[in-house]
């Protein structure tokens, strides 16, 4: 197997840095060997790039006294910086980071199988992201920078920070959720601990230098290790204010109940979900065949927003399902970085064993696999399996299979799926299918109130970053977006006076003199 010389990997990367209080630290410690599912030699093996710091207790609490003593419980130099300055630091960074380009697009292809050209639009849409989020706070704070008056009381209205966030990211989108969490929470003047997913944590080594290098110490703290070693004691002292978690409500809900203080625990998370497509009888099928392959299996289906259930009408079952099979089998699998490929290597050595357990299941319960290929295992992958009928009792309706297989459930009257949606645990988004408005038009009516999104005759997706992600149930808590997240990670808080000739004369004399980074009505460009 020949590996195109940009993507070989020539070194294998053991991290022995990690970053705390504005140090890049030695570790001496025991170690954890990261390997990827991608084989570099002709007989199939696992390839080792590297190892990252095996972390615990005593790592994970020096990084928390170090975000707290950055936000001084708001004294610090962070969260009382002005807006101006902390955008300066931001700038900074992602300038370092688009330097990091080539070398975090080949890690997100060996790490997490992910291909090239969704590896380098994460890369690109993230530093998109940042560069919005710092035009965003910009027109923030222009459209505080101003002085309100009711009732004879004025008002100086801003928002500020919350506190420390401890921050955790999915293995899926390793750079790109993760920032999504990152880059808000510090920006708004929070700081943070920051821990990479188990899968996509090398990609993080191109860029400790920058952030040790544009912030201030403290401010962003990175540690390594597992969830359990190093988050599970930093929730337990109760000095965390923000928990911040992309990943699945299991993992959400045990940090929480480590936490002493709950009620003081702002949360920010980007949960599970179960997105159904519905396909109605008037449905383009070529259209709904194309839209239902990539919300299926666009990252072997590891995605949030995936379609993780399709229905589809019981007048078109039979072609929906034969055109739907046949392009699944036409899809091409191969390495990241070969042309046109669609279908690459899972990251996790145990996720096939898991795909096969969930079609067993079915197929003892009465389903089929509908494709020719379904099913099929490699050494890292096993083929997707489009399963039908699938019914309620079986494990690949019930669970979120965050991989290649796909439920198909045929329905007769539309109340049906519309049930199976209110009693989800799930409510994230929807792919509706069909053409008749008068059909549309009442569904949309509903489904608006059942999930956060609805996609009319489309997959299921994240972006564009500047409309709202969140999720109803189990999906999510607060929203995530361009506009949305600096909101999330803040609280509004403001500056009140009664109109008197003392209060005016001492706010003019603040804002001529430039003395409080808070009370200004300075325009930033």
């Amino acid at each position: 197997m020949k590996i195109p010389e940009l993507y070989q990997i020539k070194n294998t990367i053991d991290q022995k840095t990690y970053l705390v209080d504005g140090e890049l630290k030695k570790w001496t410690g025991p170690t954890t060997q990261v390997f990827s599912t991608i084989s570099s030699t002709e007989k199939y093996e696992p390839t080792l790039l590297g190892s990252i710091p095996d972390m615990g207790e005593p790592e994970a609490l020096d990084a928390l006294d170090a975000a707290s003593r950055a936000y001084g419980r708001g004294q610090g130099i962070w969260p009382t910086m002005h807006v101006k300055d902390r955008i300066a630091c931001m700038v900074a960074f992602v300038k370092k980071m688009e330097t990091k380009r080539e070398e975090i697009v080949t890690l997100l292809m060996w790490e997490i199988g992910k291909s090239l050209p969704d590896s380098q639009k994460e890369f690109d849409r993230t530093v998109d992201y940042i560069n919005d989020t710092i035009e965003d706070y910009k027109q923030l704070d222009r459209d505080s920078a101003k002085f309100q008056k009711h009732d004879g009381v004025y008002a100086h209205i801003k928002r500020g920070p919350l506190g420390v966030v401890l921050c955790l990211g999915p293995y899926n989108y390793p750079l790109n959720e993760t920032f999504a969490l990152l880059i808000p929470a510090i920006i708004m003047g929070n700081t943070a601990i920051f821990k990479p997913a188990k899968h996509g944590v090398l990609l993080i080594t191109p860029l400790l230098e920058a952030f040790q290098s544009c912030f201030p110490k403290g401010v962003i703290n990175i540690l390594f290790g597992r969830g359990r070693a190093v988050a599970a004691p930093i929730m337990k002292t109760g000095k965390v204010d923000v928990l911040a978690l992309i990943g699945n409500s299991k993992s959400a809900n045990a940090l929480q109940n480590q936490h002493p203080k709950s009620n003081r625990l702002r949360l920010v998370l980007g949960l599970e979900a179960k997105n159904p497509a519905i396909i109605l009888p008037d449905a383009d099928l070529d259209l709904a065949v194309d839209e239902c392959i990539a919300g299926t299996l666009s990252f072997n289906g590891q995605r949030c927003t995936a379609l993780k259930v399709i229905y589809v009408h019981e007048d078109i079952k039979n072609e929906f399902n034969k055109r739907f099979a046949k392009k699944v089998d036409e899809l091409k699998f191969g390495n990241p970085w070969e042309a046109g490929v669609k279908l690459t290597p899972l990251p996790e050595p145990d996720k096939p064993a898991y795909i096969q357990s969930l079609i067993d299941d079915a197929l003892q319960k009465g389903a089929k696999v509908l494709n020719k290929k379904g099913g099929e295992h490699s050494d890292n992958y096993i083929w997707p399996a489009v399963l039908y009928p699938v019914t309620k009792d079986m494990l690949v309706y019930q669970e979120e299979q965050f991989g290649p297989v796909i439920p198909v459930v045929s329905f007769k009257d539309i109340e049906e799926p519309l049930d199976d949606m209110a009693a989800s645990n799930y409510g994230q988004q929807v792919s509706l299918f069909g053409k008749d408005v008068y059909a549309l038009s009442p569904l949309i009516d509903t489904l608006v109130n059942l999930v956060c999104r609805v996609n009319l005759n489309s997959s299921c997706q994240r972006g564009p970053d500047v409309y709202p992600f969140t999720g109803r149930k189990d999906s999510a808590q607060a929203t995530l977006s361009v506009h949305d997240a600096l909101r999330s990670f803040s609280i509004r808080t403001f500056v009140a006076f009664k109109d008197n000739e003392i209060n005016t004369e001492i706010i003019e004399q603040l804002l001529e003199a430039k003395l409080s980074n808070f009370v200004s009505t300075d325009y930033i460009l």
